[in-house]
């Protein structure tokens, strides 16, 4: 009986608004692929992302028009041959992962570690916003211990300050989504070395973060949009300290969990990250962050409503996926 391939696009409302430097959204709309082979069904979620060109209908079309090769049975190793890394090629991933933990009964982290896996503390972003209200933000969730903090715009120094004010003892990352330049990123590396930030992410354009490797990183400086799959690690080398993976990014698990090992290899710090989404994008991705150095799997936190069953969330910790949910 050939496996039969199912495509659904869905849409999720956030907990009021999210915005980073590229703009705000209330919604989050993911794409989910099924794949059944008999009574078994395998499932994987994925976020197209405009930052690359995608559209839920492109994202959407890719997946279908492997409909014939998934019907044939192609496995994980073929998929990576036969489409690009993204999103559509994320969601087919996860889904045949997780059906080849139906099909066989062995859970996906036995296949990929030898440790079971443990609840993780996971980072909480909070929105790109005024400084005032960037310190509301970082006052209600002060008691977290790791905070992601979405800046990239004018007024970074301010907003920086008051985050750092209003959450004095949390953890935090600075993500500026390529808003900052060659003009203020000494000032802002300097500020947040004397505020004590932990990480900053992907601070200037991809493709134009030469000057990273001639200037002092006095906090190390993680490479979200410049570092996509494994074929990017070595021209990261010397300008970036970390790097963030993310199953949108890389195609799926499968090239993550590749990408994660080599990028230690190099010497780099591992993060593992997310868009928005529901939990059953997360759920392979707490897998891959068994170990990571930084998590940022706060998806589901940032919605008003998460799918069922979900990750279990005790305050910033997130555990490991259930069966009925993936995996």
């Amino acid at each position: 009986m050939p496996r039969v391939l199912s495509v659904n696009a869905e849409c999720f409302p956030i907990a009021g608004t999210f915005t980073i430097s590229r703009g705000s959204k209330t919604e989050a709309e993911v794409i989910v692929c099924e794949i059944a082979d008999g009574p078994a069904v395998g499932r994987g979620e994925c976020v197209p992302y405009k930052r690359y060109g995608e559209t839920m209908e492109s994202v959407r079309e890719a997946i279908e028009a492997m409909a014939p090769r998934i019907a044939a049975g192609m496995d994980r190793n073929a998929l990576m041959k036969s489409m690009a890394a993204g999103a559509a090629r994320n969601a087919i991933d996860c889904a045949l992962w997780d059906l080849e933990a139906k099909l066989s009964g062995v859970p996906v982290w036995q296949t990929i570690s030898r440790a079971k896996p443990q609840p993780l503390e996971t980072a909480y972003t909070l929105s790109l916003s005024s400084p005032e209200a960037m310190a509301a933000q970082a006052a209600e969730n002060a008691w977290r211990p790791l905070l992601k903090v979405k800046i990239g715009s004018d007024n970074d120094i301010a907003r920086i300050e008051a985050v750092r004010k209003a959450a004095p003892d949390s953890r935090i990352i600075l993500d500026a989504n390529e808003g900052w330049n060659d003009e203020n990123i000494r000032q802002n590396l300097a500020l947040a070395a004397d505020l004590g930030i932990a990480l900053i992410e992907q601070p200037l354009p991809a493709g134009k973060d030469g000057i990273l490797r001639d200037i002092p990183h006095p906090v190390p400086i993680c490479a979200d949009e410049s570092g996509h799959g494994i074929e990017d690690l070595a021209s990261l080398v010397g300008l970036y300290d970390a790097i963030n993976i993310k199953l949108d990014k890389t195609g799926g698990l499968t090239e993550a969990l590749q990408l994660r090992d080599r990028a230690r290899e190099l010497g780099f710090s591992v993060m593992v990250g997310c868009m928005v989404g529901t939990s059953l994008a997360m759920a392979p991705a707490v897998l891959l962050a068994q170990g990571a150095d930084f998590v940022d799997l706060d998806g589901p936190l940032l919605l008003a409503r998460d799918r069922e069953p979900g990750l279990v969330y005790e305050g910033s910790l997130v555990s490991p996926p259930q069966a009925a949910l993936w995996g």
